[in-house]
């Protein structure tokens, strides 16, 4: 029997087409294929997406919600940041006691919205909107380099709208890398040294 190549192609497009839709319709919570609704329940039976994902800040690239991300993520890349942070690099020694005390300052400044663990899931920052950024996913993007790290802590999020404190009159840049090395570690349980 003799197949021609139209035939085959459009055989294997249709089984593509096929398998696409199984695939989708095995991994997508039921919520995401409705019609219409408010935003997706991604704590439905959601076997390919990390954690994070779940989070709704992050649920969609043309969510109202990413406005914000974006305008700070363009503002970067276009060198709209200030000189002051164009160059900016830490210099603090990245060892177990900077960690812990950037664990420290992290628990003090950033917890209430970030959480303990940069979720976003902190207790102040669940009624924000836009709500606060998952540093956790964050942290480990191309985007967080030095420059862009310490621009968006020491000047907040006044400039897109978000509620980001800046902290430049509040903490030291040393302390602000100690900050970034303790998100860079991973957010590591920090245990305080008996007096």
């Amino acid at each position: 029997m003799h197949i021609s190549t139209t035939s085959w192609r459009k055989a294997l497009a249709a089984g593509a087409v096929g398998l696409a839709i199984l695939a989708g319709a095995a991994v997508l919570p039921t919520s995401v294929t409705q019609a219409q609704g408010g935003p997706p329940d991604w704590s439905g039976n959601d076997f390919w997406m990390p954690g994070w994902m779940r989070h709704r800040m992050w649920r969609h690239s043309r969510d109202p919600e990413m406005r914000a991300r974006r305008e700070r993520h363009w503002t970067f890349m276009h060198g709209g940041i200030p000189d002051a942070y164009e160059s900016a690099r830490s210099k603090i020694k990245v060892d177990k006691e900077a960690i812990a005390a950037g664990g420290k300052l992290y628990a003090e400044n950033c917890a209430s919205c970030h959480g303990k663990t940069g979720d976003g899931d902190g207790q102040a920052g669940k009624s924000l909107t836009p709500s606060p950024a998952l540093l956790s996913f964050l942290i480990e993007r191309p985007i967080s380099v030095d420059p862009y790290l310490l621009w968006t802590i020491s000047e907040g999020g006044k400039q897109f709208g978000t509620d980001m404190p800046a902290f430049k009159d509040k903490l030291s840049r040393d302390e602000i890398w100690k900050i970034v090395a303790y998100m860079r570690a991973g957010f590591p349980k920090v245990v305080e040294e008996a007096k």
